[in-house]
């Protein structure tokens, strides 16, 4: 299945998605980090997924091929929920679901929150919860020296570290070397941290917003930066419809380390 690279203007702003496939239509939010990107995110899955799902991949603004913000916060929450509604836009008519992986997946579901079109929410290693900045999270969102650091920031992501590939470094290294984005990166996460993982959690009134949505919700037992009992397990407290799945040996990036159960659950869901 061919996925297309498109173009879009969201608030003046250059934003890239990846579009293919057919079917019911889901939009897919990154989670965010050094050289983050859709791709870098979901790379594994998105080719299984066009298989069934019209699927629109986009980049946050900030990350991979969309524009870079030009005023702050660079941290931008906010901008993020409304890049997506806008999203929303392109989409066909009638229902569609949401895909989020990391604060991607905090960002599908204030999505869905806003939108009566968004009828279902899939996150991945999903923020939302309110809880402590962890170390491993802190180090992730530290701009790296060179590849070693990026490399021991990504290791301390997944439960086994030998699935950090060259690849996956050079992708994201590409990224964190044109011109003026380390700067740029190094100004989004400059510390106190705490304060963005505070941006990202899911109010009391989304929550209520989300009651007629079907929601699932997958999560590594090994997620170092996001502990699944202070994050996925959390939210399902709040939402009891959810589906929670905790995946055993499984680290932060869900998506890569267990594509098959990911689309397993995507599978499950979106039909």
């Amino acid at each position: 299945m061919t996925i297309e690279s498109r173009t879009t203007k969201v608030e003046g702003y250059d934003v890239h998605y990846w579009e293919g496939g057919s079917g019911f239509p889901v939009l897919m939010m990154h989670g965010v980090g050094p050289g983050t990107s859709i791709m870098g995110n979901f790379e594994p899955a998105m080719a299984p997924l066009a298989d069934r799902y019209h699927l629109f991949a986009t980049d946050l603004i900030g990350f991979g091929d969309s524009a870079r913000k030009t005023d702050a916060p660079l941290f931008d929450v906010e901008l993020w929920v409304r890049q997506g509604l806008a999203l929303l836009d392109t989409l066909p008519d009638g229902p569609c679901g949401v895909a989020g992986h990391s604060l991607g997946g905090a960002l599908a579901l204030k999505i869905a929150a806003a939108s009566d079109k968004v009828t279902h929410v899939l996150t991945s290693s999903t923020v939302g919860a309110p809880y402590p900045l962890t170390e491993a999270l802190d180090m992730f969102w530290s701009l790296p020296a060179d590849r070693a650091e990026l490399r021991a920031a990504m290791e301390n992501m997944m439960f086994d570290p030998s699935a950090v590939t060259d690849g996956m470094i050079e992708g994201r290294w590409d990224l964190l070397a044109q011109d003026g984005y380390a700067e740029y990166f190094g100004n989004m996460f400059a510390p106190p941290r705490q304060r963005y993982l505070d941006s990202g959690v899911v109010t009391d009134a989304e929550l209520a917003a989300l009651s007629d949505k079907k929601i699932s919700m997958v999560h590594g037992t090994h997620d170092h930066p996001c502990p699944a009992e202070l994050t996925t397990v959390k939210l399902g407290e709040r939402l009891p419809h959810a589906t929670v799945e905790l995946i055993e040996n499984c680290g932060h990036n869900l998506p890569r380390e267990f594509t098959d159960r990911y689309v397993k659950a995507a599978t499950a869901l979106f039909g």
